[in-house]
């Protein structure tokens, strides 16, 4: 169902980029706006998982370095039938973590300095099942693209806006307006309810690879409680990217309904206590 709705709303984002294009620039400008996003989708591919992890600074470590956290998720990942990711670690205070990379063959996980000081081996390594379940869903992937898209869709409403717009638009300048302000709109409403649902399946997922759903229930717990008191930096300066951890980074997150980019976190922990009575027992070095 969760995968369903994610390609419903991945044409419906594809549907709204086509659109904006034609109402800016007619036949033109669709077929402009195809260009554009795959140029931009083929950039991304290769490069997003790069960018984010410089962009936090994010520093690769060996077995050698942090054995524990590297033993933990070599497990996970034979547990989840998933290739070795690369291991790297975001020098903040606040627990968090996400995945990212292209496909499992090219995949990371990177995990904050805090969430390894301040949660237990369990609680990580329910953290980590978490972020392999993006990776095995190829969640990286899908939320690289939409975000790519829901940014042209903004520089092509800023274009058309600039530049008038397309005779084929009925409602002239009127009509520009309204794509420019609305499409944006629209484009990030939609990407935020794909990441809400990947969030859900992700977290199903995870459970299912450490097997012990309290362990991420427990986890998201204590990391929405710091998320709150902690700053995340990095993160406060590319709020673009809030998306891709597995509870908001952002203080000023506290909005509902359509405009969260993750699911409220205690109907995420509800789930997962509703699974606990049907979750085999892990096995781990952790535990």
């Amino acid at each position: 169902m969760n995968h369903t709705r994610t390609f419903m709303l991945m044409a419906a984002m594809t549907a709204l980029f086509l659109f904006v294009g034609f109402m800016l620039g007619g036949e033109m400008g669709m077929i402009l706006a195809l260009v554009v996003a795959l140029g931009m989708n083929a950039f991304a591919y290769w490069n997003s998982d790069k960018l984010v992890l410089r962009m936090y600074g994010a520093r690769a470590v060996g077995a050698g370095e942090a054995s524990g956290l590297h033993r933990m998720v070599e497990q996970l990942a034979a547990n989840a039938g998933l290739p070795m990711p690369a291991v790297y670690i975001i020098d903040s205070d606040q627990p968090n973590a996400f995945a990212t990379g292209r496909n499992p063959e090219n995949a990371a996980v990177a995990v904050t300095r805090g969430l390894l000081s301040r949660l237990s081996s369990e609680e990580v390594a329910g953290v980590v099942a978490h972020e392999l379940a993006h990776i095995k869903n190829r969640d990286t992937l899908t939320m690289t693209i939409t975000a790519t898209i829901a940014g042209a869709i903004s520089m092509l409403a800023n274009f058309g806006l600039f530049f008038g717009g397309s005779r084929n638009n009925p409602l002239g300048f009127v009509g520009v307006l309204l794509v420019a302000i609305l499409a944006p709109m629209a484009a990030a409403l939609v990407q935020m309810a794909i990441s809400r649902s990947r969030e859900y399946e992700a977290d199903r997922v995870g459970a299912e690879i450490c097997g012990r759903p309290l362990w991420l229930a427990s986890a998201l717990e204590k990391i929405e409680r710091a998320a709150g008191a902690i700053d995340n930096h990095q993160a406060e300066g590319n709020p673009a990217t809030a998306h891709l951890f597995i509870i908001n980074p952002l203080h000023a997150h506290a909005v509902d309904g359509l405009f969260r980019t993750h699911p409220k976190t205690g109907d995420r922990i509800a789930r997962l206590r509703a699974m606990a009575g049907e979750a085999p027992a892990a096995q781990g070095p952790w535990g």
